[in-house]
């Protein structure tokens, strides 16, 4: 029986270092002792109904704590999303019904104030004061108090937590459906899985050092990066946030030699000043999703390693692996029974057909919804959302939501994702939430929010607005009005804004977003954007619009 549970038990007395951070390391035993003791508590707390437990912090040790607590405890982990923002954050919390939180000082105030569900009272909430685990303090109980009540509790017997492959294990965010939380059921089998799989693909062993700097509440950070560090027995290195400037710092201080991604990561790292020796450094293999071809390329020359770029869902319901043969611009190849199909007919789309310049010539007919026809083997479902689950499975097969096309020689490329879902810096969100924050604007009618091509990866928000007759679109006005929106999150602000006369709608008065996408700023209206995060609004001149044209074809 392969779970983590069991991936835990199997550290219990190894010397070796299993964590660090900042300036402390803790041997694997003492990772796992901070675990049990947690778990001890995790018992002690329980209450009727979900045993579910969440966690609102950034990569610190504390949180691989907790992991494996509840693991240990047969208890379901929930990663609290701190992009999201006020009553968005509360749903998710609510929603999957909590019994405990576990945050910290800075995230605690996002949820202040806000009704978590009957499961999680204020006293509930337990907040860390130190990062490393020190000087712990809570709302109403002291968490040091709390955890010297368990100091050397023992592992949990077996036989009391009864876990199985088939428990659940994690509950993961991924985007939501007009607003509402779609948390992606994973059970400790397939997460096991998955880290033993990817373990064995790098070849990574107790040797091993592998660099979580993702954010540990993503499945990125999990199943690329927690769960093959714990099936090997590899050391685990925390970075709290991102930072692409101390990257290079971190792998020679910690022997980083394995590093997981989602985004932009590489691109970030890649703007860094370059230095003659930056290949001179212990990293080996950094895998991930959503770079840019060229700069997986970059990496890998600049810093000696090999890189691996794939593309894969939180659902497990379909995967593309780049081989050595894939073309430029292609994902790669799919598993077997993976297929393109025009979500409105149900038909499988032509193959893709490209000019001399490698130009796609019949996007309108070659690209449709990746689909594969064995209805999503690894999807386990969503926490109480029925509607989502059939939107995902409809006739025995698996529908990823992504668009993508397919070439003759059965390479996949990625298309964007479906009109009502947008993927910024590796955050998946849906739409709604944001147009319902830019309706509130006093001089907006409508909103549409959609996603366009980001000039590295991923994308980027647009907003077209219908703004009232008469009104004017003040640009200083509408960024402080999106500063003091503490609901929105920090992915969803637009970076284009369209000012419109009439949006294209159907016979039912739906926006036609696939019509507003294709045109992006090339349209008569008025485009305002940021070229940089935090920058005013300016208006988009013809320069600008060349210059995005240009750095997306290049991409």
């Amino acid at each position: 029986m392969l779970t983590i549970d069991r991936l835990i038990r199997q550290r219990v007395g190894d010397d070796r270092v299993g964590l660090a951070f900042a300036d402390r390391t803790w041997s694997h035993d003492q990772v796992v002792a901070a675990q049990a003791e947690r778990a001890a508590l995790l018992a002690s707390l329980r209450r009727p109904g979900p045993f579910h437990v969440a966690l609102l912090l950034d990569n610190v040790p504390e949180y691989v704590f907790w992991m494996g607590a509840a693991a240990l405890a047969g208890a379901v982990l929930v990663g609290g999303n701190p992009t999201h923002r006020g009553d968005e954050l509360a749903r998710d919390l609510s929603h999957t019904e909590c019994q405990l939180l576990v945050t910290n000082p800075e995230y605690a105030a996002l949820v202040a104030g806000h009704d978590l569900g009957p499961a999680l009272p204020p006293e509930r909430i337990f907040v860390i004061d130190d990062p490393s685990g020190d000087a712990r303090s809570g709302p109403a109980t002291p968490y040091g108090a709390l955890l010297a009540t368990v100091t050397g509790a023992p592992l949990p017997e077996p036989a009391a937590t009864a876990v199985t492959e088939d428990s659940l294990g994690l509950l993961l965010f991924t985007s939501g459906t007009s607003g509402a939380p779609k948390a992606c059921l994973c059970s400790q089998g397939r997460m096991a899985r998955i880290g033993s799989i990817v373990a064995q693909m790098f070849e990574l062993t107790t040797d091993d050092v592998c660099y979580l700097a993702m954010p540990l509440f993503h499945s990125n950070a999990l199943m690329a990066g927690w769960a093959p560090a714990l099936a090997a027995g590899a050391a685990v290195a925390l970075r709290e946030r991102f930072s692409a400037s101390q990257f290079l710092i971190d792998v020679r201080r910690y022997g980083v030699t394995y590093f997981n991604y989602v985004g932009k990561p590489l691109s970030y790292i890649l703007a860094t000043v370059e230095l003659p020796d930056d290949a001179d450094n212990t990293l080996r293999r950094a895998f991930g999703n959503e770079a840019a071809e060229a700069d997986v390329a970059r990496f890998a020359e600049r810093f000696g390693c090999t890189v691996q770029d794939a593309y894969g869902s939180t659902e497990g319901g379909a995967a593309v692996q780049r081989t050595p043969d894939t073309p430029r611009g292609a994902l790669g190849r799919a598993l077997p029974g993976t297929m393109i199909v025009n979500s409105d007919t149900g038909e499988e789309c032509p193959r893709a057909e490209f000019d001399e310049n490698g130009r796609l010539l019949n996007a309108e007919e070659a690209i449709g919804e990746m689909v594969s026809q064995t209805g999503g083997a690894g999807f386990e479902g969503y926490w109480r959302n029925a509607e989502a689950e059939q939107a995902r499975v409809r006739n025995g097969w698996y529908w990823t939501g992504d668009l993508a096309y397919r070439d003759v020689d059965d390479f996949f490329y990625f298309g964007g994702r479906d009109y009502d879902w947008l993927r910024v810096d590796g955050e998946n969100f849906a739409a709604a939430p944001v147009e319902g924050v830019l309706q509130r604007h006093p001089g907006v009618v409508l909103a549409s929010v959609y996603a366009v091509p980001d000039t590295v990866v991923g994308d980027q928000v647009m907003a077209t607005l219908l703004l009232h007759p008469g009104s004017d679109f003040d640009e200083q006005g509408f960024a402080e009005f999106l500063a003091g929106e503490s609901d929105l999150g920090t992915k969803w602000a637009p970076k284009y804004v369209r000012i419109t006369a009439e949006l294209p709608v159907t016979a039912t008065t739906k926006v036609v977003k696939r019509v507003l996408r294709n045109e992006g700023w090339h349209c008569t209206d008025p485009v305002w954007w940021r070229p940089q995060r935090g920058d005013p609004f300016r208006l988009l001149l013809p320069a600008d619009a060349d210059a995005l044209d240009k750095a997306i074809a290049e991409r």
